[in-house]
């Protein structure tokens, strides 16, 4: 879920965070926040929160899909490269992830580029995933 949030509530709500045995998550999941500002205006500024990188991931991927559907509103499918994901990536004006580590009860930076590997990642395994079947 998308909801728009300055920095300053970013940093707010990430201050009080409890740490996943704290929230009853499982270990296995890891407590990611995606930053995301798509133009130079700043109310444009978004935030999301998401239990692991790979729903993360796929929260991005979500996010071009709409993207899409708003530019071709009449279109029944959308089909696109991974090559297009990434150019909407760069386009935003800031797009970066926040990684909890529970060793240090902090969260860790990552950049549009790390996104931009996890993305390759996940679909290079939901592509294997799909040949085998």
């Amino acid at each position: 879920m998308m909801k728009t949030l300055g920095r300053a509530g970013i940093l707010n709500a990430l201050a009080g965070r409890k740490t996943w045995a704290e929230e009853g998550l499982p270990p296995s999941t890891t407590p990611i926040q995606l930053l995301v500002q798509p133009t130079q205006r700043p109310e444009g500024r978004t935030h999301a929160e998401y239990g692991s990188v790979n729903e993360c991931m796929e929260g991005i991927c979500k996010m071009y899909e709409e993207h899409l559907k708003r530019l071709n509103p009449l279109s029944q499918s959308i089909t696109y490269g991974v090559s297009q994901l990434f150019e909407f990536i760069d386009r935003m004006v800031d797009l970066s992830c926040l990684v909890f580590r529970e060793d240090t009860q902090t969260y860790k930076p990552h950049s549009r580029e790390w996104v931009k590997e996890r993305i390759y990642m996940l679909l290079s395994q939901q592509a294997q995933r799909d040949e085998s079947e």
